[in-house]
């Protein structure tokens, strides 16, 4: 099924969560995980990389599992493949997290049950970064800057 999360409920999770523990954020800047949580961090949240594979990433510690985290957390973003998300779920309850994301493509009503259970927000196949920049205006964020975007007519074309 896929997520059913009204704006209002997207704007307030993205307006008052503000540190995000990224499940299974890269350090390559070509993956989706490592382009979501940069744009995350430039747009002033506090971003902790989970991924055992990494002692840093985006200029911060990378720890091994959500346990590890030495702070409180307020969402678990995770780019993890579905049959992975439960145990996610857990840990995530068990951190005292307030939301439970799960990204783009990723869905398991287990572990939403789970947490709704719990008395988490859980969003399903979504991106973080996109709805940030839908519901906040950073459309013209593409991942990186590039400015390729305009509403401008480029002069070079034969208009």
């Amino acid at each position: 099924m896929a997520d059913d999360t009204d704006i209002s409920t997207l704007r307030r999770i993205l307006g008052t969560c503000r540190t995000i523990a990224v499940v299974g954020l890269s350090a390559n800047w070509y993956r989706p995980s490592y382009f979501a949580a940069k744009y995350m961090q430039d747009h002033g949240y506090t971003v902790i990389p989970v991924n055992p594979a990494y002692p840093e990433v985006l200029g911060q510690k990378c720890y091994p599992t959500l346990a590890d985290i030495p702070v409180k957390v307020d969402m678990v973003d995770c780019f993890r493949r579905a049959e992975e998300i439960p145990a996610l779920a857990d840990e995530s309850i068990a951190i005292g997290a307030r939301v439970l994301w799960m990204q783009l493509g990723i869905v398991n009503e287990d572990a939403k049950r789970t947490a709704l259970a719990a008395g988490l927000e859980v969003v399903m196949d979504r991106c973080v970064k996109i709805e940030h920049a839908r519901l906040f205006g950073g459309l013209n964020w593409i991942g990186v800057n590039t400015k390729v975007i305009s509403s401008k007519r480029p002069r070079w074309l034969p208009y």
